[in-house]
């Protein structure tokens, strides 16, 4: 119900939108043809003028001041030829003829003509409307032409106001999700802390009571461990939100801690699964151990629950050059589909009926927010098992 009114508001903002750059867009128009008849009405007016000198026989009136007006509203281009189109008199035109060649000036004129008769019809003036005495031809105003310019420019500005205030939201709506994620995972990590302190403390009311008892001891260790475990992951836990402290760890000794522990409870899921470290060596880098760890375990799980039959193999390959280092995880799972490489790692997608959708998110973020390194699939295809690459900067 929230999807599709949100989707009913983002196609309403959409018509709203489109309205508005339409409406813009007409009314500008509307506005630059109003200006265009008025200047046509003022070079008709100067046209007029003209004929009205040039069959004016009797030469007692005095049309300066008329002539003087009508020049002194013109504030667009404007050219004044002879029949032949060749220019008498121009105003509002950028030129220095004393730096042009005959040519050039020609060539100019020539050019500067056709394009303001592509702009506007040129107006004619004749004698007794039958003798062609000259020809005006003129351009756009400044002011038209930025009038042409404004309804992009209004909507270049919008895109960007609207760009900025999407990237805006969008981290507000990143830092709230980040921090109901940290919220919780601390929260989780106090809520662990009260009954594990407890538990240990029955712990060892039982260890006292059970020296006697050689099988009673052994499965208190176990149990020992699985506390220790749990103490483990409250502090993996508590370190969301916090920055963590990061040491030059031996990257084979962790991950050979994470396969020992994962090992150990194979048995129960079922399945036969050869994990191991193809790479030998020694490959350093700065990790936060605890949470480095629960990426790796992370990835394992995945890898394990990818896995359809009862037999599959998990292989861990290292690689080091100069300040990074690269680990690549390879199962034998039934892989993932291209188009959803990226989509696994958004917080509650999940392929799995039980599954959160958290654990890769949460391995993404380690690796990237908290190690300043990479988590992605290197290469995956359905059938065909699935690698994921983490790179770290030592």
């Amino acid at each position: 119900m929230r999807s599709s009114t949100r989707n009913n508001f983002r196609i309403l903002l959409l018509i709203a939108a489109a309205a508005l750059v339409i409406g813009l867009l007409v009314f500008s128009q509307r506005v630059t043809e109003q200006l265009l008849d008025k200047q046509r009405e003022v070079v008709d007016l100067y046209a007029k003028s003209y004929e009205y000198i040039a069959s004016d026989q009797s030469g007692s009136g005095d049309f300066t001041f008329v002539f003087d007006e009508v020049i002194r509203t013109i504030d667009f281009p404007i050219i004044l030829t002879d029949p032949n189109n060749n220019p008498i008199y121009w105003d509002n035109i950028k030129v220095d003829t004393l730096k042009l060649t005959a040519d050039e000036e020609a060539a100019f004129f020539k050019s500067t003509l056709a394009e303001m008769d592509e702009q506007n019809r040129p107006i004619r003036i004749a004698l007794n409307d039958t003798i062609v005495l000259n020809y005006v031809h003129f351009g756009e105003s400044e002011l038209i032409r930025l009038l042409r310019w404004l309804p992009f420019i209004e909507i270049g500005l919008a895109a960007i106001f609207v760009f900025i205030a999407y990237i805006g939201f969008s981290y507000i709506k990143r830092s709230e999700q980040s921090n109901i994620w940290v919220g919780m995972a601390k929260e989780t990590a106090h809520q662990l802390g009260t009954p594990l302190s407890s538990i240990m403390g029955w712990m060892e009311l039982v260890k006292a009571n059970a020296a006697s008892n050689p099988k009673l001891v052994e499965n208190i260790q176990e149990m020992a461990n699985d506390i220790e475990r749990l103490n483990k992951v409250t502090a993996r836990f508590s370190k969301i939100g916090s920055t963590p402290d990061l040491k030059e760890e031996n990257l084979s000794e962790v991950i050979s801690g994470v396969i020992s522990y994962i090992s150990k409870r194979l048995p129960k899921s079922g399945k036969t699964v050869d994990i191991r470290i193809e790479t030998l060596g020694e490959f350093r880098a700065l990790i936060n151990r605890e949470l480095f760890e629960w990426v790796v375990e992370n990835l394992m799980k995945n890898a394990l629950d990818a896995m359809e039959g009862t037999n599959g193999r998990i292989s861990f390959a290292l690689s080091q050059m100069e300040h990074r280092t690269t680990i690549d995880i390879t199962d034998t799972g039934k892989g993932i589909d291209p188009k959803l490489h990226k989509e696994i790692f958004r917080p509650g997608y999940s392929t799995k009926k039980r599954g959160s959708g958290l654990g890769l998110s949460l391995s993404k973020r380690i690796i990237e927010d908290y190690h300043k390194g990479k988590l992605f699939v290197k290469q995956s295809g359905i059938g065909n098992g699935t690698t994921f690459r983490i790179k770290l900067t030592k």
